[in-house]
């Protein structure tokens, strides 16, 4: 895995600022720590920073063709790239090296743009064709590796993996896009495609953009999208084996490396059939790294161990403490963007202890999206039955009703806490289920952002992003519809985001075999009958994994990567959060209500609401100002776009 950065003159051949192309690229070391590489010509800068991986010796980047005229500079791994030496070579393309990276040079050659079609992995690039003069950017179907570019009012276009690469460019515009502050405060993290900052942009997964000189920069083009046909039938038993054959294949694939290789496991379903399949498929037994949680109510440690005795896994253990909250003000330097998950924290952990014994570890991420294994799947189908049976007049105006007077009972059971049910039956299916996701829920948000904040939004809702992402899902199946939009949001807003981020902190390569694209487009095409079944969600998955997984991993009830946040912030962050949300730095920011703020903290800390999630939000967000936006300058910063 790598880190990527460059400049391109859209306009001219003007000359690169080595110097600068350098800080762009040492900015990201910790993506790369095992070399460093830069290429400059006219109107042209490369750079490149290597975690080894695959053909540790001559896989140096940025990389050239045969003759120098095509360059590039890739972050990734290319897992069908043996398949793809010989169809090359056949075309006359001669390698100089063993790399996955000098495939895309020769693809490219090939088959131009089309060359993403036939790339299987996961991918961030920047390819430089002198010939053409034209610069070409391309990220992966599934947004795994990121990719964030820049047009300066100059025509300069930068890019880089992180934010930190062009916030290395002292003519980036760091001010703030309201209409990213309020998608942060909805989601938790900036939806695709932008970035906090309005000036900077970032390449949206399965999508390209190919920047020719003296032309205007196009908007990106997409090359992929997963297609819910949901028309392929198979019988239970059938749909089993060849879940099986398909899972054992990707993690085949994603065993290919020169350097220590293991998995996490967390104990969850989708970790432990990543296991099960990488003990079926390798020769050796499997390194696995699992985190262990003071607090029993969030510690999964000793299913993680039922599954790795199992197999006979060399299995690694790192404890931590219930309050391992001093991760606040590295997370939001790792993240340079407002990001509010909190299962940042562990996941920080696990990518720290795994980097001790391996160099790449595989992942069950992506399992829950593909194989609708989240509870809110279920109450949204739920939800949706009520919602098909009675007409949007009747229900809007029922359950809108309902939804405004039943109060908000956090303390109570279960069963008692109707109030989000009632709303969500009161919107169409899209909104619902934004509403459900929602960290600070519309009301909340109107409450929250000042009168002079909501005027900058200019009436903009982050539900947009949904709707925007809705209108091209292609089905109307309730299922099939959000996790149409949870691959589309979700998955790589929030997921893709932290453990790219956390991983690479500690420079260390995280492979999602349940994100294989072929896997994806085959469940795709599966009923959802075979996901969600008799109340239980992943239904296909853990039937498949019956013979192979103990029963106590596959039916116990989900738990979650989660930190005890409530407990934290009526206890020892009591102080810490009143004064950051309190302070001078939120309230200069001209965006929030400050008697807004003090009930969020007060009604939390006395016990009458839970809050955590909000407060957490804001306290990242404050973490975020202090630590990047300050860094960069406040003042400009804060000058947001009217």
């Amino acid at each position: 895995m790598c880190g990527i950065a460059g400049l391109f003159d859209t306009r001219a051949r003007r000359d690169v600022d080595r110097a600068l192309l350098d800080r762009m690229n040492e900015s990201q070391r910790h993506r790369g720590p095992d070399g460093g590489g830069l290429h400059v010509e006219p109107g042209v800068g490369l750079g490149h920073r290597r975690l080894a991986i695959i053909d540790v010796a001559t896989g140096q980047q940025p990389l050239f063709n045969e003759d120098g005229s095509v360059a590039i500079v890739f972050n990734g791994e290319i897992y069908n790239y043996r398949e793809l030496i010989p169809e090359l070579a056949a075309l006359g393309h001669a390698f100089a090296t063993k790399s996955d990276t000098e495939v895309i040079v020769h693809a490219w050659e090939a088959w131009g743009e089309a060359c993403v079609q036939r790339l299987r992995g996961m991918f961030a690039f920047a390819l430089w064709d002198r010939n053409r003069e034209t610069l070409f950017l391309a990220r992966d179907r599934l947004g795994v590796k990121p990719l964030h570019y820049a047009l300066l009012d100059d025509g300069t276009l930068l890019f880089g993996s992180e934010m930190k690469a062009l916030l290395a460019h002292p003519a980036l515009s760091r001010t703030i896009d309201p209409c990213a502050i309020e998608e942060y405060f909805a989601l938790g993290y900036v939806a695709e495609p932008r970035t906090v900052f309005s000036g900077a942009r970032k390449l949206p997964p399965a999508h390209t953009l190919a920047v020719r000189r003296g032309e205007r920069l196009p908007e990106p083009r997409r090359y992929w999208d997963p297609r819910f046909t949901l028309d392929r039938a198979l019988d239970p038993r059938e749909a089993c084996d060849e879940l099986t054959a398909r899972l054992d294949e990707s993690v085949r694939l994603r065993l290919i490396s020169e350097v220590p290789l293991g998995a996490f496991l967390s104990g969850g379903v989708d970790s432990s059939a990543v296991v099960a399949s990488m003990a079926r498929v390798s020769a050796d037994p499997v390194n696995t790294c699992a985190i262990a949680f003071a607090d029993p109510a969030f510690d999964e440690s000793r299913y993680a161990q039922m599954v790795a005795s199992r197999y006979g896994t060399r299995h690694f253990v790192d404890r931590v403490e219930s309050d391992d909250f001093d991760l606040i003000d590295e997370l939001a330097r790792v993240y340079d963007e407002p990001y509010a998950d909190s299962s940042a924290i562990p996941t920080y952990r696990v990518c720290q202890l795994a980097r001790r014994h391996v160099t790449v570890a595989l992942s069950g991420d992506g399992g829950d999206e593909n194989f609708a294994g989240y509870r809110r799947y279920r109450l949204h189908l739920g939800e949706e039955r009520l919602r098909r049976a009675l007409p949007q007049s009747v229900r809007g105006a029922l359950f809108g009703a309902l939804g405004r007077a039943y109060p908000k009972a956090d303390w109570a059971p279960r069963f008692l806490r109707a109030k989000s049910t009632f709303e969500a039956l009161g919107r169409d299916s899209v909104a619902a289920y934004f509403h459900g996701v929602s960290i600070l829920r519309d009301d909340m948000r109107r409450r929250l952002f000042t009168p002079a904040f909501r005027r900058e939004l200019g009436g903009y809702g982050a539900v947009e992003v949904f709707r925007r992402h809705a209108a091209d899902a292609g089905t109307a199946d309730p299922l099939a519809l959000v996790q149409y939009l949870d691959l589309k949001t979700y998955l790589v807003g929030d997921i893709n985001t932290k453990v790219d981020r956390a991983s690479m902190a500690h420079s260390l390569e995280v492979r999602e075999p349940l994100m294989d694209h072929p896997l994806v487009e085959w469940l795709a095409s599966l009923p959802s009958s075979l996901k969600v079944r008799d109340g239980e969600g992943k239904w296909l998955l853990k039937k498949a994994m019956e013979p192979r997984l103990p029963d106590e991993v596959l039916y116990r009830p989900k738990m979650g990567f989660a930190v005890p946040l409530a407990r934290w912030f009526r206890g020892p962050l009591r102080e810490r959060v009143r004064d950051a949300l309190l302070g001078e730095r939120l309230a200069d920011t001209g965006m929030f209500e400050r008697v807004c703020l003090r009930r969020l903290i007060d009604d939390h800390q006395s016990g009458l609401r839970d809050h955590s999630a909000p407060l957490w939000t804001l306290l990242m967000f404050d973490a975020f100002l202090r630590n990047t936006v300050d860094a960069g300058g406040r003042a400009a910063a804060l000058e947001r776009a009217a």
